[in-house]
């Protein structure tokens, strides 16, 4: 049941709590006029420190200039200090430097197979995961809920969704944004998990998003009535309950 409430003040922990991933299943809150601020409130909060750094990875988007335009736009509503790390091209010399430096990755939509195959290329792969083990906050929408699972439904092989199984892993199982947002996306991912070609995991709808610790679901977050999260296994599917971020 979605659950209206106040995002709640920025509290900061003597030492960071690694390993917090928040993953959105999709939505226009950037795109809207205003900005929608709720998830990216709620996102900054849980970082180690006030005034994060807040880096964005739009490699999925080809690092395309209107997802870095977005992105600045939404940031500027809070207090933070954002960034951008463009591979198409690179401009960082020296990444490891760079990534140690950033409190929250956030990663656009697009192509994951793109996302994994680019950040392979260069090694950020096992940076960020570094900076997951380290307290560092990693968040991110469609192909940015997809890539930190093991597996998970994409576009990125054309029009028809496929299942792609070699995912960073960092949060165990399958994934599938968009859950009420496209036609193909329900149906595919429980027939996949029904039949064991993708292992049992999280499905997230637009305007839903999933927090998890260690690896583990804290909690379902959403911005709209009736969006939220669900547990899929085989032969099962659990809606769970939301938190309406107001």
């Amino acid at each position: 049941m979605w659950q209206p409430c106040p995002v709640p003040e920025r509290s900061v922990s003597s030492a960071p709590v690694t390993g917090q991933i928040v993953v959105i299943g999709g939505g226009e809150f950037w795109r809207q006029s205003p900005v929608d601020p709720r998830f990216d409130a709620f996102i900054l909060g849980l970082a180690a420190r006030p005034r994060p750094r807040v880096c964005f990875l739009p490699t999925a988007s080809g690092d395309a200039e209107g997802a870095m335009y977005r992105f600045y736009r939404a940031m500027a509503l809070h207090d933070c200090r954002p960034t951008e790390l463009t591979l198409f091209p690179r401009v960082v010399d020296d990444l490891e430097a760079f990534v140690a430096e950033q409190d929250v990755f956030w990663v656009s939509g697009g192509s994951t197979a793109n996302l994994l195959a680019t950040w392979r290329l260069h090694g950020l792969d096992a940076l960020v995961r570094g900076a997951y083990e380290r307290g560092a906050v990693l968040c991110g929408i469609s192909a940015g809920m997809n890539c930190w699972f093991e597996s998970s439904t994409t576009d990125s092989f054309g029009l028809t969704l496929q299942p792609l199984a070699d995912g960073l892993g960092i949060l165990p199982g399958s994934a599938c944004p968009h859950y009420d947002g496209e036609a193909q996306r329900r149906p595919l991912y429980r027939r996949l998990v029904d039949t064991g070609a993708l292992p049992a995991g999280w499905a997230a709808d637009n305007d839903a998003a999933l927090h998890f610790a260690g690896g583990e679901l804290v909690e379902a977050v959403a911005t709209r009535e009736g969006a939220t999260g669900y547990r899929v296994e085989p032969g099962s599917e659990t809606a769970l309950s939301a938190r309406g971020l107001g």
